[in-house]
């Protein structure tokens, strides 16, 4: 046992390194007997110096990893050394900020969409309505929207009370039915109007934005109004209605006066031209019964004579002539 024992030692001694080949004593006689020296004491100065220089290596990566940041494509880096914005970066990539001085604010480069508060306003003609809008816009100076807005939210709390001025001094020009008259509306002069004076706010005050387009996405009426608007507009509707009834009644009437006229001048000259028709057509007969007759006065007489008794003898007709007379001697067959 105490042989194992001491060969043990002798290896736990070799791994530590603090072995030393010495000759062999007088009483080993074995062939080449490694001689162990005694175990040296640990020094807790070179730990001590390790651990502080692996703590030291480790805490400079922890700064340097929390002090880099990434720019991307679609954004701005804004760097504020003790509040002041001391630059901006808009190119993409890694960058770095002192350690425990600068911070980095992240704005968008893109193009947001700002939803506006829906609010109340009258019109030059004193109708009360809701208007919903919303803005495009975007950040051009970030330097300037951190100087003097400090965040996004602040700077879109400006930009709305800038456009809900510039829309209630608008409208405010303006009678209801032409804002609700699609046909002849003037809501595309107002939204380009309303984005122009916005922006000219913005740049006086320098919040570093620019407003693209306010568009007017709503109209509504108060729900206490709407039904008296309604009615309004139906009897507006009905006197409209009535006025082209009316207008279309008059047509009608002149229409069928000029026709009435025509039609008696047309009946008249017909009648005009049928009379001068038939008395030519008389005239031509009298003609040719002259003629015919007048070859044969006897046979005239009696076709005169016969003709006469159409008119003169009826069913109830009481003639008293002398018999000696020729009428009366005709009607009674005496013809000799």
């Amino acid at each position: 046992m105490d042989q194992k024992n001491k060969d043990l030692d002798k290896f736990l001694n070799f791994l530590s390194g603090k072995s030393k080949n010495t000759a062999p004593s007088e009483g080993d006689t074995g062939d080449n007997v490694i001689k162990m020296s005694k175990k040296s004491p640990l020094n807790p100065k070179k730990f001590l110096s390790l651990a502080v220089t692996l703590t030291v290596v480790f805490a400079i990566a922890i700064i340097l990893f929390a002090n880099t940041y990434i720019v991307k494509e679609s954004e701005y880096a804004v760097v504020r050394q003790f509040g002041e914005v001391v630059k901006f970066q808009s190119e993409p990539g890694l960058k770095i900020k002192v350690p425990f001085l600068q911070t980095v604010t992240k704005l968008p480069k893109n193009q947001m969409t700002y939803e506006i508060s829906e609010e109340e306003i009258n019109t030059k003609d004193k109708k009360r309505i809701i208007i919903d809008n919303y803005a495009v816009w975007r950040i051009t100076d970030p330097k300037q929207l951190i100087s003097n807005a400090g965040t996004i939210e602040k700077v879109e709390t400006r930009m709305e009370e800038f456009i809900y001025s510039v829309i209630r001094s608008e409208l405010g020009r303006i009678e209801y039915t032409e804002i609700i008259n699609d046909e002849n509306s003037s809501r595309g002069s107002i939204n380009d109007e309303v984005t122009k004076r916005v922006n000219e706010l913005l740049s006086n005050d320098k919040y570093g934005i620019e407003v693209v387009d306010v568009r007017m996405r709503r109209i509504d009426l108060p729900t206490e109004n709407e039904q008296s608007v309604f009615t309004n507009m139906i009897s507006k509707r009905e006197s409209i209605a009535q006025k082209y009834l009316s207008e279309g009644d008059a047509q009608k009437r002149r229409i069928e006066a000029q026709t009435d006229k025509q039609v008696q001048e047309m009946l008249a000259t017909a009648k005009k031209d049928g009379a001068l028709i038939q008395a030519e057509g008389e005239a031509e007969a009298a003609k040719i019964y002259n003629k015919s007759f007048s070859q044969d006065p006897e046979f005239y007489s009696l076709y005169r004579t016969l003709e006469s008794y159409k008119k003169t003898v009826g069913e109830d007709t009481v003639i008293i002539l002398p018999s000696t007379s020729p009428y009366a001697k005709l009607l009674s067959g005496y013809i000799k």
